[in-house]
Formats: C-alpha cells, structure tokens, sequence
C-alpha cells in the first residue's frame, strides 16, 4: 500500500490500544484507497477491478497467501502468525487455530447525487452501503496483523462479492471456502449511520432477520368492466388477500416473536383499458423472521390464507416462497470475545451489547450458518444540517442506499484495529 497517496486528511478518532495507533498512521493510505474503490463501483460477481485492487494492497501488504476466484471474484488471504497454534480465547481449541475476517465489495445499481472528487465515475452505479469502506478496513487489518504478527495461528481474511442480493457469501461457501480455509470462527462488521463514530453495537443473538421472497399468482376469469358479474375479479381477490395477510403478524404470530410480512408490488390489467378486467394478477413482497419455525408458520399460514381467500370468491391463488437468506445469527461465545475487543478498543461506554436486530437481512448469515462467528455495527454516523439527514439515520446523518451516502473515513482505523484486535484475542501468543 506505499504507493497509495491521500489527498486530504480525514478526521481522527480516539480508541485505545496497539492496533489503532499502529493503523492510525496509515490512515490517509487507508482514506485514498477507500475513495479509489468509491470512485469504481461495480456490482455483485463483476468486481474485476476492485477485486484487482484488493491483491495488489495485499501484496504489498505483505500476507503470506492469496487466492483469487473464490466464488468467482471473491479473495483469500492468509496471514500467519508467529506461533502454530494455542486455545482460542472464546473457548473452542483446535491443533492449528485459524479465524476468518469477512468484508464485503459490492455495489449497487443507483445513482450517485454527490459532487466531492471521489463520487462514483460509472453512471448508475454507487457505493451506498459502505461496502468500499468495510474493504478497506480489511486491507488495513491485513497491513497490520501482517507486520506485527502477534497471534498464534492463521488469520483467514475474506473479501467476499455479491452481497446486494446475490448470495456471494453462499457462492463462497458452494465453491470451497470453508473446506480449503477450515476456520473455528468468523466475524464482519457493518457501518451503521444511526450510530456515532467511535461506536460498537453488537447482542448474543439475532442481528439481521431471515429474507423470503414471495409472490402469489391469482387466476380469475376476465371481461368487460360494464359485465362485472360475468367475470370473476382477480383484483378484487388481490385487494382482500393484501388485506388478510397482515392478520398474520398481527393475529399468527407470538407476540413476543418477530415478523414481517410486506406485499411491495401488485399486477394486474393494463392501464390503457380502463374496462377491462384482467384474467390475472399477481403480488410481489418480502418475509422477514427471526426464528425458522416462525419463518415455516408463516409460509405455511400464507399458503392456506390466499388459496382460501381466493376460493371464496371463485378464483384460485399460488404462493411461490423462495427463501433467500437466512437470520444472521451470533454465537455466544464469539460474541462475548468480540465484545471484550470492542470494549478495550473505545471503552465499555461506547458499547452496546443488547442492540436491537435490524428486520433487514444480511448474506453474511450464510457464513454463520456453517461456522461460529459474530456480526458487529461499526457507528459512523455524522451530523448533518437540518433536513438533509434520514429519519432512520439518527443525528441527521445519512442512511444506507441513500444517493448523498458515503462512507466515513474517520473510522476506517477503528474498524481495522477491531478486526485485528479480533483476531489477536481469539488467538493469543502463548
């Protein structure tokens, strides 16, 4: 990474410890990387450049391994440390220790409305979730746990494509990730705008809800708007199925669990005949669980409710459910080892341990379904004159998948010393 050369100075935060200081002082390196990533967006599966742009930083970073084509543009890197192997402090052992970092690449299809120097130079497509950032913190934690060393065992770092939909943590895993990299535990993090820099949110369980695609397919018998009782109204059977389905959550479900069920998208007829009543309609939504057997009632519930609903009014409907990511679920063990890093890292204050699940979803869960491991929200919200932040972002900052998001370079060191101090504790120097 020498010869990368930052224009600006970002702002520095405050944390405690080896791997902050050390990371600090490349800090503008880390900043004109992020924002040569931010400038060549590109999207899941087609990270050509950046995944180029990641080896060539690990080179010179100086890891012992890399490896390229891992679920098709995906990057491996290995770094060993100074010791072959010792307990790992979250409690599982093993002959040779061995701990992944994950980071995602992944851009998506929108258009940028920034005007700084580092906005997006392909039309159409943006870095609005953080994904360059989350890229770089990893480059950073390479550089560092490849100079110092200072655990016993392998650091497996994974630059993974595809997040945004398109399952590239699954790819990995389908094209041998874990069984050529055979880790105890893994860990990722995500920027999180609703949280100020030199935050840490992190609970015991759930972080990101399960996400299910639904569509449902009504069949009616079309005709002439004027001969209504001829015809037998699909739209009529959707508007009733929309309605009934948010008994669901509200009358299915346990309280004390939690669900969503959202119908997003409707089709029916064409807006040119304004008499005519379509033979078809259909409804496009999304399921978010938590738990799989609330996931399996809900299927099963909404099956039975539309196939019902539209008997009764002469019609018949399909429910096609696709079950697209599974719940990002923390382990307790991990989660308590990278809670202690977090809290060494901007001290207990700056932590919060029991933060609420988010109902949005998380590839990542793919990864936490095949090994232990732990999902953290790294704060980086900033403030923001009046009106121009998201409601959901908190303190006026902009939120994820906005067109004026961008990445906050103040915390690329914080993020970079809590994947190595991860690293660190769950394999320490004997």
């Amino acid at each position: 990474m020498a010869d990368i050369v930052a224009s600006d100075r970002p702002r520095q935060l405050r944390a405690s410890g080896r791997a902050f200081a050390q990371i600090a002082q490349f800090h503008p390196e880390l900043t004109a990387f992020r924002r040569d990533l931010h400038a060549h967006p590109e999207l899941g599966f087609e990270e050509v450049y950046t995944s180029s742009r990641v080896v060539h930083a690990l080179k010179l970073c100086g890891v012992d391994e890399v490896h390229t084509g891992i679920g098709k543009t995906g990057v491996v890197a290995i770094i060993k440390g100074q010791q072959s192997g010792a307990s790992c402090d979250s409690g599982r052992s093993a002959a040779r220790p061995m701990v992944g970092l994950r980071a995602d690449m992944d851009a998506l299809p929108m258009t940028e409305h920034n005007e700084f120097g580092w906005k997006s130079a392909k039309p159409g497509l943006m870095h609005g979730c953080g994904h360059d950032g989350h890229t770089t913190m990893l480059v950073g934690a390479a550089r560092y746990l490849a100079e110092t060393r200072n655990f016993a065992g392998d650091a497996v770092l994974v630059f993974q494509p595809a997040e945004e939909g398109r399952g590239g943590a699954d790819a990995m895993i389908r094209d041998g990730l874990f069984d050529r990299f055979p880790v105890q535990a893994i860990y990722a993090m995500h920027n999180w705008p609703a949280m100020q820099p030199g935050t840490i949110g992190i609970n015991s369980g759930p972080m990101m809800a399960a996400a299910d695609r639904i569509t449902i397919e009504i069949t009616g018998k079309g005709g002439h708007g004027a001969h209504a009782y001829l015809t037998v109204d699909p739209i009529l059977v959707a508007a009733h199925i929309i309605t009934a389905v948010q008994s669901i959550v509200s009358r299915n479900v346990k309280a004390m669990d939690s669900a969503v069920v959202s119908l997003c998208a409707m089709q029916a007829g064409d807006l040119g005949a304004m008499s005519v009543v379509p033979g078809n309609a259909t409804l496009v939504g999304t399921v978010r669980t938590f738990k799989p057997e609330v996931q399996d009632f809900v299927e099963q519930r909404l099956k039975q409710l539309c196939a019902s609903v539209a008997e009764a009014f002469g019609a018949t409907a399909t429910v096609n459910y696709e079950r697209i990511y599974p719940a990002t679920i923390n382990s307790p063990a991990e989660y308590t080892l990278a809670t202690r890093v977090a809290e060494q890292l901007v001290g207990v204050e700056n932590v919060v341990r029991n933060l609420e699940p988010s109902m949005g979803s998380e590839d990542f869960s793919f990864m936490l379904r095949e090994k232990p491991g732990a999902y953290l929200r790294l704060g980086q919200g900033e403030q923001l004159p009046d009106g121009q932040g998201d409601v959901i972002g908190g303190a006026g900052s902009r939120f994820l998948h906005n067109s004026c998001y961008d990445f906050n370079d103040s915390v690329l060191p914080l993020g970079a010393a809590l994947f190595a101090g991860i690293v660190e504790r769950s394999m320490p120097l004997a």
